[in-house]
């Protein structure tokens, strides 16, 4: 079993793997400061719970947020019994077609491990999260550069914050699916969601034009699941996108 840590700005996503299948997945959010310990405090009850304490061969992390990854290693190394494999240190094993390929983040690079394994052709993977990234994958799953925006939850915060007298809302799509608010609070979650719904067309319409051929359109990270298939925006939304990607790179590595 393989034990795969996602590290993103706000949440950190531990999976157990059984080859590309998710076991069992938790969530937990990103701190700085945490030790290798309260990550053991927090995953072990879950593991032992979920029955798998003593079945965890192998650990790989992908991290955004570099200040995490030490404390994760002696997380793996002291309390798991693995030294785990980090993503951003290994080859990839795809072509980086940008003009700094170390400056992606890894979180980037393995999405398109993973969709690349999944889907056919050109690709654009669109990742909601705290920011939200569009990347262009090509057909031999090379990486080929993208765009990055604020996220749909970062917007909100930034309303809020800046607007004294408007609420902090909850994210959602309304039932109505209707442009004209009547309080406050349905005002600005259609400004959000119809707002980033416009963008996400108008985005996705623009990569179009310049890859200039047929293209798959898929969704992944925390917010993916706003949207659904039917919006017609996204041919698949794929929330296991980066696990799957990461649990490909690890069983590609020579193992000892």
């Amino acid at each position: 079993m393989l034990l795969v840590i996602d590290v993103g700005n706000s949440n950190i996503k531990f999976a157990l793997m059984d080859g590309e299948n998710v076991v069992a997945q938790w969530r937990m959010a990103s701190e700085h400061d945490r030790s290798g310990k309260e990550y053991a405090d927090y995953i072990a009850p879950l593991l032992h719970k979920a029955g798998y304490s003593d079945d965890i061969e192998g650990m790989i992390i992908s991290t955004v947020v570099p200040q995490i990854l030490e404390n994760l290693q002696i997380f793996g190394r002291e309390y798991i019994g693995v030294e785990a494999l980090i993503a951003h240190q290994m080859d990839m094993g795809l072509a980086i077609n940008v003009d700094s390929p170390s400056s992606v983040g890894s979180d980037r690079l393995v999405n398109a491990i993973g969709a690349h394994d999944q889907y056919e052709g050109d690709l654009i993977i669109i990742s909601l999260g705290t920011a939200t990234t569009m990347d262009h994958i090509g057909k031999d799953g090379s990486y080929n550069g993208g765009l990055i925006a604020p996220g749909l939850a970062l917007s909100r915060d930034a309303l809020a914050h800046a607007a004294a007298q408007l609420p902090h809302i909850d994210l959602k799509r309304l039932d109505d699916n209707s442009v004209i608010g009547k309080n406050s609070n349905d005002q600005i979650s259609i400004g959000l969601y119809w707002g980033y719904h416009a963008l996400l067309e108008g985005l996705i319409a623009k990569m179009r034009q310049e890859i200039e051929g047929p293209v798959t359109i898929i969704a992944t990270g925390g917010l993916s699941a706003l949207f659904d298939t039917e919006d017609k925006i996204f041919d698949h939304i794929d929330p296991n996108l980066t696990l799957r990607g990461l649990s490909i790179l690890y069983h590609r590595q020579p193992q000892k």
